[in-house]
């Protein structure tokens, strides 16, 4: 079955550097646009980047410039490198299609996420 696996979440410093892996498993990832999200304490899930099949990269307005999207079709993963980092970019971190989440048992399905602090 499908399965989402985030991690590379860590504590780090303003200014300071991190890099997020995402893992899918269970259905072809190579023919998914895919994208990260993110969920800060108290506020709704937001689209940060995507990337489609071929590589085309998007960002939202407030981590352009900071952060890069890449994909690695043979290993069925997406990894996005964060720097630069901000308080404001404190939150759990997650990846699934672009669009639409993928769907498991009739449902949309999403990983557990990676948590992403960035504090002095």
């Amino acid at each position: 079955q499908v399965q989402l696996v985030e991690s590379g979440g860590g504590l780090v410093q303003p200014g300071g550097s991190l890099r997020l892996s995402c893992t899918l498993s269970g259905t072809i990832f190579s023919i998914l646009p895919m994208a990260w999200y993110r969920q800060a304490p108290g506020k709704q899930r937001e689209l940060v980047a995507t990337i489609t099949t071929g590589g085309n990269t998007n960002y939202a307005d407030s981590v352009k410039g900071r952060f890069t999207v890449s994909r690695d079709n043979a290993k069925n993963t997406m990894h996005l490198q964060m720097n630069s980092l901000k308080p404001e970019d404190t939150a759990v971190y997650y990846c699934n299609r672009d669009l639409t989440p993928l769907q498991r048992d009739g449902y949309s399905y999403w990983g557990q996420g990676t948590q992403v602090t960035v504090s002095s």
